[in-house]
């Protein structure tokens, strides 16, 4: 079975946080605090998706660097290093 990458486990993990959280806080809603409310609401959400796209950033840049290793390693007599 095939983990899914860091950019979708850890933001899916922290929106079920994130929904469980809004039902512990419920009561705030009720009390008539709408914009406390959905202002906390709408502040993680919007860190949510920051860091998915963070997190995705990241893993092009790991797999780009990865990908330029594997290429440049294979030359003989190379360091890896281009000459100007």
């Amino acid at each position: 079975m095939k983990v899914p990458p860091r950019s979708t486990l850890i933001p899916a993990v922290l929106l079920v946080y994130l929904g469980v959280m809004s039902y512990i806080g419920f009561g705030e809603f009720r009390a008539g605090n709408y914009l406390y409310y959905f202002g906390i609401i709408g502040a993680s959400l919007l860190s949510i998706v920051l860091l998915h796209f963070s997190l995705k950033r990241r893993e092009r840049l790991r797999r780009e660097r990865e990908d330029d290793i594997r290429r440049n390693s294979g030359r003989d007599g190379e360091s890896g290093k281009q000459k100007h």
